[in-house]
């Protein structure tokens, strides 16, 4: 299917986002009657007073944080496919979510504290930031080390393989320090590994929020220099960009992205890589006027989507948010393969 108008199908996601945020605060194992959730939202009384609770105090922060997160990492993927003009790269695929990790799991190990709660934000509002700058540089670090690589290589296909050694890397070191970390340490990084959007509290957005914005305003502000990589850096350059610079700016808002929402919601996968895709074939664009808002959209969708089926709807089980966004997503990677026999081909239409 093809749109007609880029600005009709930006309004139908802005539409689909709002329904599907309605629809992740509306249900889970408790269900609560539209208009009492209306009356929530507008500061009136429920019927039953819990309901405020569980709709406060659960359920919006995690829908906003679904929001943040799907369209911090679907952006994300979508600026590291165009710079390593690569239909597979991701945050994710790339190692750089592992980077966080990493970052992650420097500050959490080595703190005093113990239990689930040293990985949900109890360490206090400098821990929560501490968590936050450490992903974004383990991010940026594995992010500048891929891009270095990917300048001596030519194969779209060995620079993921190396993406993935990476990463592997990173996991290994994250894996010596919970060899001689506490049992509590152990169990409470294993979980988070899992990927949540339910951990995130009203303090904790207050964050989250301003990093990830940050990072969506750059990556927005990026929009030109984008579309002059997508014919190569000769290109850009002679278009008047100066490419250096650029790539600075790109790995600065992907890193921010990547880090910030892996430090709170751990390593969520596809997202990244599957979103950009999803949009290309929507609005049959590689315009990033047209990519850029809609991968914002489009991504903070599926995220709450992701949500919405991990908390199944009626009853007590919560499944591993990372097994939704794998089943999600993996079905569009393995199109993309199948559909690109040249994976360093390029994007531009």
């Amino acid at each position: 299917m093809r749109l007609r108008s880029p600005a009709m199908g930006l309004m139908g996601l802005w539409v689909l986002l709002l329904g599907m945020f309605t629809l992740d605060v509306a249900l889970g194992s408790v269900y609560i009657p539209p208009h009492n959730l209306l009356m929530i939202l507008l500061g009136g009384e429920p019927e039953n007073p819990s309901w405020r609770q569980i709709v406060l105090i659960f359920r919006l922060p995690r829908a906003v944080t679904a929001i943040l997160v799907g369209a911090a990492l679907s952006v994300s993927g979508l600026q590291m496919q165009t710079l390593f003009r690569n239909p597979l790269a991701g945050p994710f695929v790339l190692g750089i979510s592992a980077g966080a990790s990493l970052g992650v799991a420097l500050v959490v190990l080595s703190s005093g504290s113990t239990g689930t709660s040293a990985l949900v934000g109890h360490l206090g509002l400098l821990g929560d930031l501490g968590m936050v700058v450490a992903a974004c540089l383990g991010s940026a670090v594995v992010f500048g080390a891929v891009l270095i690589v990917s300048r001596q290589v030519q194969s779209s296909m060995t620079l993921l393989i190396l993406g993935l050694m990476f990463g592997y890397v990173t996991s290994a070191a994250v894996s010596l320090l919970l060899y001689f970390s506490l049992a509590e340490r152990i169990q409470a990084y294993l979980t988070w590994q899992f990927g949540s959007f339910g951990g995130v509290t009203w303090r904790q957005l207050a964050i989250l929020a301003p990093t990830v914005l940050l990072g969506l305003v750059i990556a927005h502000l990026l929009i030109k220099p984008l579309n002059a990589l997508l014919l190569g850096e000769a290109y850009a350059r002679s278009m008047g960009l100066t490419v250096k610079r650029a790539r600075f700016w790109l790995i600065g808002s992907a890193s921010i992205l990547a880090g910030a929402t892996t430090a709170f919601c751990g390593p969520i996968g596809f997202l990244g890589v599957a979103v950009p895709h999803l949009c290309r074939g929507l609005f049959h664009t590689s315009d990033h006027r047209v990519l850029a808002p809609a991968t914002t959209l489009m991504g903070a969708t599926l995220a709450l989507l992701a949500d919405l089926i991990a908390h199944v709807p009626g009853h007590q089980t919560v499944l591993p948010l990372n097994a939704v966004t794998a089943l999600i997503g993996a079905p569009v990677v393995i199109w993309v393969i199948l559909r690109q026999r040249n994976l360093r081909g390029s994007f531009a239409t």
